[in-house]
């Protein structure tokens, strides 16, 4: 045992993954902990009612603003005094228009106008980017919602914040006291917590990412702003201070007991301190950042999953976030070419048969990766070089076998169905 993590398996290893994040169900919705509810969707939705009119925390992708409403509604149809969205992600804020009343006040964190802005600029670019990820779960979702609610579902809503949030606030409704603090280090800048001091509950959405237990994703695949790894240690700190003694996530059930609760919050706080510490050495010692993510691993006393991120991406992000783009590799980096530039000239010098045989042959002793690098010289050249994609195909099977994250799944998948 080591920095005070308890003995018992990490939380992670029984909490569902990342498959099961589906769309809001129609009639689901639970009292998960006395007095607060749950509906359940691509992001929880909680409802706290009071004795001055209801509090709802998130509200869900656009098209699952009825659905949440519906839900919430059956429980307690009081006015929503307050919608507090804890972060700027689209299935935390889309269902904003469902989930407020005329009078409601909708609460964010200060640096939400910042993010909103990010994703408006870019909503093309990453809705392209993120479509190989979720667009058959969404899909299924709104066919689902469409049969009880009709084929008009709302859009996303456009975010608009009544109340900003700087750092803290603190929230006095009815018989019930809410404490809004500013939680930078989260999946997104404008992240915050809900704390419940008389209860001791921290609503906390994703300030820890999208699968509690799991090692953040410091940059997504889709594309994002980097996350500073030092923020997320300080913002792990920030709640763990707190003491909660339950933690209400952005995804699945509640996670009780404040010695567990700790345990959890020290194992992660140290796991990313560890990957940013072995990186920043790396760095000094010269090392470049892809020999840094085959080396950098976890001891086992700190063990969290990768489901959702991974260790090796968070040792790049890192990298990147204190060096930035250009890795001192090749003066090529400089000018505006890709390495698919010369995969002709190299096809030309060894064959494309010749070249396909050795992606073959890595393939078979087990070097799935190295065989889609010689593979892709190929069909950089030759789309439809058919022994090529088979090899293509059969290596991203390979590595999809092995794999249990929830993005890198996604992504092989894609590229499988590509070669078929």
């Amino acid at each position: 045992m080591t920095s005070g993590v308890d003995d018992a398996a990490p939380v992670y290893r029984s909490r569902p993954g990342a498959a099961a994040m589906l769309p809001a169900v129609p009639g689901q919705v639970a009292e998960i902990v006395p007095g607060i509810w749950c509906s359940p969707g691509l992001s929880n939705v909680y409802l706290l009612p009071t004795t001055a009119g209801r509090v709802i925390i998130n509200a869900g992708m656009g098209f699952e603003g009825p659905v949440h409403r519906a839900n919430l509604d059956s429980v307690d149809a009081a006015p929503v005094r307050y919608l507090i969205v804890t972060q700027g992600h689209y299935d935390h804020v889309g269902g904003l228009a469902s989930g407020r009343d005329p009078d409601t006040e909708v609460v964010a964190q200060a640096n939400w106008q910042r993010w909103r802005d990010d994703n408006e600029r870019l909503a093309r670019y990453r809705a392209a980017r993120s479509a190989f990820a979720f667009s058959d779960t969404l899909a299924a979702g709104i066919a689902r919602i469409q049969e009880k609610f009709g084929r008009r579902l709302p859009g996303q809503s456009t975010p608009t914040a009544d109340i900003l949030v700087e750092d803290t606030l603190t929230l006095k409704v009815g018989e019930r006291t809410l404490e809004l603090i500013a939680t930078p280090g989260g999946e997104t800048t404008d992240s915050m917590v809900v704390w419940l001091p008389d209860e001791r509950i921290c609503l906390c959405g994703n300030v820890f990412g999208a699968l509690f237990g799991h090692i953040p994703n410091l940059v997504t695949m889709r594309g994002d702003r980097y996350r500073d790894a030092l923020t997320v240690i300080d913002t792990i700190e920030r709640v763990r201070a707190l003491e909660p003694d339950v933690l209400l996530t952005g995804h699945f059930g509640p996670i009780s007991g404040a010695e567990r609760i700790q345990a959890e919050l020290i194992r992660l706080r140290d796991a990313v301190r560890y990957v940013h510490d072995a990186t920043v050495a790396g760095m000094n010692a010269g090392k470049d950042v892809r020999t840094l993510m085959r080396e950098i691993a976890l001891p086992a006393e700190l063990e969290v999953g990768e489901g959702y991120g991974k260790v090796a991406w968070d040792v790049r992000a890192i990298w990147e976030n204190y060096s930035g783009w250009f890795h001192h590799r090749s003066t090529a980096e400089l000018y505006p070419v890709d390495p698919s530039g010369v995969s002709a000239d190299l096809v030309d010098l060894a064959g494309a048969e010749a070249i396909v045989d050795r992606a073959q042959a890595h393939l078979d002793a087990g070097r799935p990766v190295a065989a889609i690098q010689l593979a892709e010289l190929v069909t950089d050249t030759a789309p439809d070089h058919a022994r090529a994609r088979r090899v293509l195909k059969a290596a991203h099977e390979r590595l999809l076998a092995d794999s249990d994250n929830f993005w890198e799944t996604a992504w092989l998948t894609k590229q499988i169905a590509g070669y078929a």
